[in-house]
């Protein structure tokens, strides 16, 4: 491979990861995903799938999509002049898995690669990506197993790796109108090109390679928890941190929305069922006061590990 960008390694790569994860998912749920492929009339298209009402999943859904356009929008070429007058290719897969059982988290994962390209000038791109982990009722050994993945994926990159997308992931999944993390954290880095093409890519796979790894054997041991309504209240009105966040702060979002993206595919990291109660609070020293006291602030998870 030279460190010339190859789009269609790219593709390709991120088309057999949705493949690989729709597929352990399934095995896991015993529901498979109905798939809706779909086309973009400024240029590209895309294949969601979603799995509802599944036995263990309430919903998932795990989108490819390769959009391309001639122009960037307004509000991207304000933050990055470079991109003015060029054209532009988007592709990623995008996943994001609500459990029914409050005892399972919600996962998140995004695997990405942006390049804009105009005659007589060098390629604009980079990769970007990440994955979090958003639990209701938290375990440690959960957290713990979460970030030592997330860590192992990063070390062939030298060890300064998982610290500083660590740190980038708490810092982002962040809600500042909350003052609270979205949840346990994970990975998030963006704008990834400085290592070059093919090293910059490698390091995309890894990541989006060690998703599964990561989170099935978490959602294999939370699954069958018994649960009751107290639990399952509760995981509704968490819920609603994560339509506020990806609503108000998440950049996969807002770009797509921007980009005339397909708002099906766009929203379907929004949980089926939510709610939201008027400044409502746990009961003190409660399971419910634990989330936010002793796992959502930022922490070294890997330190007695």
């Amino acid at each position: 491979m030279t460190d010339t960008p190859d789009k269609r390694a790219v593709k390709l790569y991120l088309l057999d990861l949705q493949d690989r994860i729709c597929d352990a998912l399934t095995d896991l749920d015993g529901q498979g995903f109905a798939e809706d492929s779909w086309t973009r009339a400024e240029g590209g298209g895309g294949r969601s799938r979603v799995l509802a009402d599944g036995r263990v999943i309430e919903k998932g859904g795990v989108n490819f999509s390769h959009v391309s356009g001639t122009a960037m929008p307004a509000s991207a070429t304000a933050h990055r002049p470079e991109l003015a007058g060029r054209s532009f290719e988007a592709m990623g897969v995008s996943l994001v898995i609500h459990p029914n059982n409050p005892y399972a988290p919600t996962s998140h994962a995004n695997v990405r690669f942006f390049i804009a390209e105009r005659d007589g000038a060098a390629p604009v791109w980079w990769f970007g990506g990440g994955y979090d982990l958003t639990p209701y009722y938290a375990f440690k050994e959960d957290c713990v197993h979460w970030h030592r993945t997330a860590k192992a994926a990063c070390d062939p990159f030298g060890g300064e790796v998982y610290p500083r997308y660590k740190r980038w992931c708490d810092e982002y999944f962040y809600l500042k109108h909350r003052g609270e993390a979205r949840g346990v954290g994970g990975l998030f880095f963006d704008d990834l090109n400085e290592r070059g093409f093919s090293d910059s890519f490698a390091f995309m796979r890894a990541v989006g390679d060690s998703y599964l790894e990561a989170y099935l054997p978490i959602l294999q041991k939370r699954k069958d928890l018994a649960y009751g309504e107290r639990e399952r209240q509760f995981q509704l009105y968490r819920r609603g941190r994560y339509v506020e966040f990806n609503l108000v702060y998440d950049r996969g979002t807002l770009f797509g929305l921007q980009t005339g993206g397909r708002t099906e595919s766009i929203l379907m990291s929004l949980p089926p069922l939510v709610r939201w109660e008027y400044d409502w609070q746990p009961e003190a020293d409660s399971a419910e006061a634990r989330l936010t006291q002793d796992f959502l602030p930022p922490q070294d998870w890997l330190a007695e590990s």
